[in-house]
């Protein structure tokens, strides 16, 4: 909390220090007794922000898909560790019945508060799909938008991946909307990107997408990610960066190779 002190106080200033931020205002010369009041009563409201804050990440946490559904081809799992208490990146699996799989990661634009309360919108729209739904992702995710674009603000949007997983088939269907490429590592080395084959939802009424289509080969490694992986350490020395995300791709499909082979 900022409290701002000056000796040139008025109405004005005050009133555009609180606009910046400050969450009071006290003009010199000043009473002691006032000055430790505004600061043990922004103390206790920084206290009580934080528990509610912990609080929301908390229920943020249970959002998460905690249970998964097991098919004979593939092993995957997901993790989400937000930048502050709460934020607005998204992920789930969802059971598209007939043998498949439906994975969507989603970043919603912001940070705090605003973001987490859309990721729950987000995810309150993918969880309410039937199986059916979820087989056509271009007619889903022209409903999704639709609904992002009625219920946000202009500057609000989501860039997502979403993909279905036809265990028999081993073929994986996707809709890029704008989202950082997934990578795609097969097991003689090649790196596959899953471009964007739309933009990012909400950001307009009008809204295309084409469907993509690619095969999953026994011992494949797909990591599907928010750029918040690669930009971590941005604001120290170096970020973490697309390079050694491959590195540890690469790394881990040695170690899955080396104990398959023992």
């Amino acid at each position: 909390p900022v409290v701002v002190m000056t000796a040139w106080g008025s109405v004005d200033l005050a009133v555009e220090a609180m606009r910046r931020g400050a969450c009071d205002f006290i003009q010199k010369p000043w009473d002691n007794d006032r000055v430790i009041t505004v600061i043990r009563k922004q103390a206790e409201s920084e206290r009580r922000r934080k528990s509610e804050l912990e609080i929301a990440a908390n229920v943020q946490q249970k959002l998460f898909p905690h249970q998964v559904h097991r098919l004979p081809t593939i092993d995957y799992a997901g993790h989400c560790v937000a930048a502050r208490e709460v934020g607005g990146d998204y992920y789930d699996f969802l059971d598209a019945g007939d043998h498949s799989l439906a994975f969507v990661l989603g970043d919603v634009s912001g940070k705090g508060v605003p973001a987490a309360l859309l990721m729950a919108n987000l995810q309150a729209v993918f969880r309410s799909q039937t199986a059916a739904a979820l087989q056509k992702p271009g007619t889903l995710l022209r409903t999704v938008n639709n609904h992002f674009f009625d219920s946000t603000a202009a500057e609000r949007f989501a860039t997502l991946f979403f993909g279905i997983y036809d265990d028999r088939t081993r073929k994986l269907r996707y809709v890029n909307c704008g989202h950082v490429a997934p990578l795609l590592m097969r097991p003689w080395g090649e790196m596959v990107r899953l471009e964007p084959t739309a933009t990012m939802l909400g950001a307009f009424r009008q809204w295309r997408c084409t469907e993509s289509e690619t095969a999953i080969h026994p011992g494949d490694v797909l990591v599907i990610y928010s750029d918040g992986v690669t930009e971590a350490g941005i604001d120290g020395v170096e970020e973490f960066g697309e390079e050694r995300l491959i590195g540890e791709m690469r790394d881990h499909q040695f170690e899955q190779i080396g104990r398959a082979h023992v």
